[in-house]
């Protein structure tokens, strides 16, 4: 069974293949990387048509090779996504937080940290409107992770981490791929739950293909 995982962050790459392969390893994976989209957005500070367009077209170049699900890893395409995902219905195709959305759902006051500054405006709405969000950006941490200083990625979002839970959020959702790295740091040091993409993500898509 093909998935074709569709990534704007190299940086991305690493956690979903270590997810799948941890909660569904039977499964042939198909990555699409291009990491120019999230340059562009950072640039353009908008989800611009033409940006739009690009992530419709990497969903329907997957639909084509033969993809049986599709998963976004790129928190800050949101509504390309969703368009992305009616180009080639009914084909499943998952955003990278919708399950951890769901899960966060338990929660009443919830810390969202970030490291790609787009991803808060683009997640931030998909949280249900029960739920207290607080937010915070881990300036430098993606920057860091770019340069191979993966120590300084996780410390940058620990204090993020740190500084919501000093506003008393309930649990700390990781709103980026990347970010899942950082999870048993974040946990030590803020004592709360912690809430990650990838594993989420890749147990739902598995139901949503029949898969299990």
């Amino acid at each position: 069974m093909r998935i074709a995982l569709i990534h704007a962050l190299a940086d991305s790459v690493a956690p979903i293949r270590a997810a799948f392969a941890e909660v569904w390893p039977e499964a042939t994976l198909a990555n699409l990387l291009d990491d120019s989209l999230s340059r562009d957005r950072a640039a353009e500070g908008v989800l611009s048509p033409a940006l739009v367009s690009r992530v419709v077209s990497l969903a329907r170049y997957a639909a084509g090779a033969g993809a049986c699900g599709i998963l976004f890893s790129c928190s800050a395409f949101g509504p390309a996504i969703e368009a992305a995902a009616a180009s080639v219905a009914p084909l499943p195709v998952l955003k990278p937080n919708e399950a951890m959305i769901e899960e966060a759902s338990a929660y009443r006051r919830v810390g969202l940290v970030a490291s790609f500054a787009p991803t808060l405006d683009s997640v931030a709405p998909e949280f249900p409107a029960g739920i207290a969000l607080r937010m915070a950006l881990a300036e430098g941490a993606l920057a860091a992770l770019a340069a191979g200083d993966a120590e300084a990625h996780d410390r940058l979002a620990v204090q993020a981490a740190k500084r919501l839970a000093a506003e008393g959020v309930e649990a700390i959702a990781l709103a980026q791929f990347s970010l899942a790295r950082a999870a048993p740091r974040v946990a030590e040091a803020t004592g709360l739950p912690v809430l990650t993409t990838p594993g989420s993500a890749v147990r739902k898509l598995k139901r949503l293909v029949g898969a299990g």
